[in-house]
C-alpha cells in the first residue's frame, strides 16, 4: 500500500521505552495520527503501559526487552529476551499489519523494530537528543528513515545521513499553544519572574545553588524576584529556609501540575538539559540557564543545549562550574536591560520546531511510497511571530 495516499486508514506501531522523554513525543505522534483516521498501537515496557498521560485510544503491548549493560555476562540473558520480544512483535504484526513501525529509543524499541526489519516492513527511528542513542545507533543502518530534533547530532555515522530528516521534539499540546503567546511584560519596574526545575526528581545542586546565586544579583534585579522551584522532598524545608534568609520571595514543590502555566508567566528559566525540557523552552521562547546532567549517557545534555547556546537564548553551564557567583554573573549579563532578556526569548523561540509531531507524521505517512517525504525544515518555523519574545509595547530589535 503507497504511503503517500491519501485518505486511507493504516495501522501504525510506535515502540519506546518506558520514561517520559521517550513516549512524550511518541504520544504526540500517536495523536497526530489518530487525528489523520489510522490505528496506531505502542509496544513499550510496564513503566510505558502504565505512564500518566497514555492515550485512551492507544492500547500497549508489553514485550521482554532485555538490557546491555558493562557487565558481558549479562548479555546472553539480554539477547535472549530481546529475540523473545521479537517474536511476541511479529505475531502481533500478523493480525495488526503495520504500514510502518516507528521506534523511539530505549530497549523496548529494540525488538519491535527488528521483527519489523524480519517481516520487511517500513521503519522509521525518531531520535530526541543531540546524540544518537545506543538504540538508534544498533537500529540506523536498518531503519528506512531516521528522524531528528536536532540539525547537528552526534554518534550518527556518515554513511546514514542521507537518511536523515530533521523534525523536531513534538510537545505537548498545552505548551505548543502558548508559541505565538508575547513574551511576558520586563520592564525597568516589572517583577522578574524565575522558574527553577531540575527533571522529574529534582536537582540537588540546584537546590544547594540557586537560592545563593540570586540573592548576589544586582539590587535592581533582586528587589523584583519572584521565583518558583521545584525540590526533592528531602530539601524542600532546607530550600525554603535558605530564600527566607535571603529574604527573596518563592513557591516551593515537589511538583507542579501547572507547569505549562507557570512557563507561559517565566521570563527565565533555570534547569537541566534534557531534550523534553529545550524542545518546551524553544516552542514557548524561553531564555535559560542551563545546567547539563553530568552523568547523562554519552554526555548528551551538553548537546543538547548547544544549538539554543550558540543562537543566544540560553547559557549553558557545566555543572563543576555551576556556583552561585557565576549564575549570577550569568543572570546580570542576561536580565540587567530589559531588551537583552526580550532579544534572548525571541532567539531561543526560532530554536523551536513547533511543527515537530505534523512533519514527523507526514514522514511515517510517506513510507511505503515511491518516495519519502522531505521534511526537514532549516529555518522554515521563523517565518510567523516575528516578533515574539520582544517586551510588550516595543518593536522588533
Amino acid at each position: 500500500m503507497s504511503g503517500n495516499t491519501p485518505g486511507i486508514s493504516r495501522h501504525f506501531v510506535l515502540a519506546a521505552g518506558g520514561t517520559g522523554g521517550h513516549l512524550t513525543p511518541a504520544f504526540a505522534l500517536a495523536h497526530e495520527l489518530e487525528r489523520r483516521g489510522h490505528h496506531v498501537a505502542l509496544i513499550t515496557d510496564e513503566r510505558g503501559a502504565a505512564i500518566p498521560g497514555k492515550p485512551d485510544f492507544l492500547p500497549a503491548h508489553v514485550l521482554p526487552a532485555g538490557r546491555f549493560g558493562k557487565n558481558p555476562l549479562g548479555w546472553v540473558k539480554g539477547a535472549a529476551a530481546v529475540m523473545k520480544g521479537r517474536g511476541m512483535a511479529r505475531r502481533l504484526f500478523e493480525t495488526f499489519q503495520p504500514a510502518a513501525v516507528i521506534g523511539f529509543g530505549g530497549y523496548p524499541a529494540l525488538p519491535a523494530l527488528l521483527a519489523a526489519n524480519a517481516d520487511r516492513v517500513p521503519s522509521v527511528i525518531h531520535e530526541q537528543n543531540a546524540v544518537l542513542g545506543r538504540v538508534n545507533r544498533l537500529l540506523a543502518g536498518r531503519v528506512d528513515a531516521i528522524a531528528t530534533s536536532y540539525e547537528e547530532v552526534d554518534r550518527l555515522d556518515g554513511k546514514h545521513r542521507e537518511k536523515v530528516h530533521v523534525v523536531g521534539n513534538p510537545v505537548r499540546p498545552g505548551v505548543l499553544s502558548l508559541r505565538e503567546e508575547p513574551f511576558p511584560a520586563f520592564t525597568q519596574d516589572s517583577l522578574f519572574r524565575v522558574l527553577v526545575t531540575g527533571g522529574s526528581q529534582g536537582a540537588r545542586v540546584l537546590s544547594e545553588v540557586v537560592p545563593d546565586g540570586l540573592s548576589m544579583l544586582a539590587p535592581a534585579l533582586r528587589s523584583r524576584l519572584q521565583v518558583t522551584q521545584q525540590c526533592r522532598p528531602e530539601d524542600l524545608e532546607a530550600v525554603r529556609a535558605r530564600y527566607a534568609s535571603h529574604d527573596i520571595p518563592a513557591e516551593l514543590a515537589t511538583y507542579f501540575e501547572d507547569m505549562a502555566s507557570r512557563l507561559a508567566d517565566a521570563h527565565l528559566f533555570i534547569g537541566r538539559a534534557g531534550a523534553s525540557t529545550i524542545a518546551e523552552l524553544t516552542a514557548v521562547g524561553r531564555p535559560a540557564i542551563l545546567v547539563p546532567l553530568p552523568i547523562a549517557t554519552d554526555d548528551h545534555q551538553a548537546a543538547n543545549a548547544r544549538e539554543v547556546a550558540r543562537s543566544g537564548g540560553a547559557r549553558s553551564i557545566r555543572q563543576a562550574r555551576f556556583t552561585a557567583s557565576e549564575l549570577a554573573k550569568q543572570i546580570n549579563a542576561m536580565a540587567q536591560h530589559p531588551e537583552t532578556l526580550a532579544n534572548a526569548a525571541h532567539a531561543s523561540w526560532n530554536c523551536g520546531r513547533p511543527d515537530a509531531a505534523s512533519d514527523l507524521a507526514d514522514l511515517v505517512e510517506s513510507l511505503g511510497g515511491d518516495t519519502l517525504q522531505d521534511v526537514i525544515r532549516v529555518g522554515g518555523n521563523n517565518a510567523r511571530g516575528a516578533t515574539q519574545g520582544q517586551v510588550a509595547g516595543q518593536g522588533a530589535a
